[in-house]
Formats: C-alpha cells, structure tokens, sequence
C-alpha cells in the first residue's frame, strides 16, 4: 500500500486570511476617511469662493456663440 501526501493546508490557509486581513483593513481606512459634507444649497448659506464668475468677458463670450 502506498500511503498519500495530504497538502500542507495550513500554510494556504494562512495566507487566505492574511488576504482578506488586508481587505478589510483597507476597507476600514477608506470608510473611516470619507465624510459627508453639507451642500450650500441644503444649508442656506452663500458660498463665496474660487468658483464659477460670470464676469464681462464671459458675457461677450456667450454673445458670440448666440450669432
């Protein structure tokens, strides 16, 4: 009779979970990072800041796209 060699399953096993160890951590760190902010619209606030300004040159821009 020959006798088998079973795999060593341990060592699969260990890095199975050091894996998913890994996964999760990181899935921890982005959820732990991301934050809601509350838009000016639902606050009732003005925003002032670098955005969008329709200024004189803007305006005789969007008259040349009109002709």
């Amino acid at each position: 009779m020959s006798q088998e060699k079973k795999p060593d399953t341990g060592r699969r096993g260990f890095l199975k979970k050091l894996g998913m160890a890994g996964t999760a951590a990181g899935a921890v760190a982005v959820a732990g990072t991301v934050q809601a902010k509350v838009t000016t619209a639902e606050s009732g606030e003005k925003q002032e800041g670098s955005g969008y300004k329709e200024t004189e040159h803007v305006r005789s821009f969007y008259e040349t796209l009109r002709n």
